[in-house]
């Protein structure tokens, strides 16, 4: 039951590092746009920075904290 759960934790933190890598792409792309004077949605990605992109860290931040204890507490248990 452990590894399954892990399993898809690791399956969710891969998937939201994905996310947090495409709004960090977008991001950069749409403000050197908006240096230059072209629209590639930066506003779009400002209205999208708290509902979505801002909880993706987080959960990225927590799930991988969450991942490295519950190895450690794993590898406790097997040490005795």
């Amino acid at each position: 039951m452990k590894e399954k759960l892990l399993n898809w934790l690791n399956l969710v933190l891969v998937a939201d590092v994905f996310l947090v890598l495409f709004g960090f792409i977008w991001l950069a792309i749409a403000a050197i746009g908006d240096a230059a004077g072209v629209n590639l949605g930066l506003d779009l990605w400002h209205q999208l920075w708290l509902p979505v992109f801002n909880p993706a860290i987080g959960i990225l931040m927590g799930g991988a904290l969450l991942s490295g204890l519950v190895s450690w507490v794993s590898r406790q248990f097997q040490a005795d």
